[in-house]
Formats: C-alpha cells, structure tokens, sequence
C-alpha cells in the first residue's frame, strides 16, 4: 500500500493544522491507521490510532483533547487534526497502516508514508 501524508506547515503555537493520509493500493478500509511523530534527536512516538471503521481511537496523552484523529474510508484518507499546538509538537509526522486493530507500537505496523513536516513557533 502506498501512504502519502500532505498538510504539515508552519503555525504558530495555538494554531490548528489538518494533516491528511491518502492511501492506495489496497482496501483501506480493512485496515486500522496510526499517526506517529519523531522530532530531531528523539525516536519515533505513537501520536493516535484509529479502528478500520472509525469507531474506536487512541491517543497518546500530551495530545488527549488538542488531536483528533478521523478517517473517510469512501476516500481512503485518514486524517490528524492538531488544535492548540504547542513548539513541542514540532515533528516529522507520519501516517501507517496495520492489519488488526489499534495500536500503539510502531513495529506492529505494516507500511508507513513518507512523512510531512510540522513546525509550531513559539
């Protein structure tokens, strides 16, 4: 499957950003999706994760109530959108697909995009 991220940019911290994942390839909607991030000279965190139909998410907590991470399987598109950023959430973020539920580990995910930068300035 093919995952290509779009949206990253430059904000100011309190903004908002809409990050979105188009997938190919194969039927998205079996698929459960996650959302993770790695800023310079950090490993790469889980961010969220969302169920094949969009009935259940996670999310990790320096996120909980700022993100929501959404999907339109109609489109095959997964979706992050980031409220009240802050200069930490400065990253490298990048979407993955999964068979099977949710998850929080990385490893357990089977293709990754290529990533889309986000910078929130102070």
């Amino acid at each position: 499957v093919r995952l290509v991220e779009s949206g990253g940019g430059l904000v100011q911290a309190g903004g908002s950003l809409r990050l979105s994942c188009a997938a190919s390839g194969r039927t998205f909607a079996d698929y459960a999706m996650g959302w993770f991030r790695q800023a310079p000279g950090k490993e790469r965190e889980f961010v969220a994760t969302i169920n094949w139909s969009g009935g259940s998410s996670y999310y990790t907590d320096s996120v909980k109530g700022r993100f929501t991470i959404s999907r339109d399987n109609a489109k095959n598109t997964v979706y992050l959108q980031m409220n009240s950023l802050r200069p930490e959430d400065t990253a490298v973020y990048y979407c993955a697909e999964r068979t099977g539920g949710i998850s929080w580990s990385a490893p357990s995910y089977d293709d990754w995009g290529q990533g889309t930068q986000v910078t929130v300035s102070s």
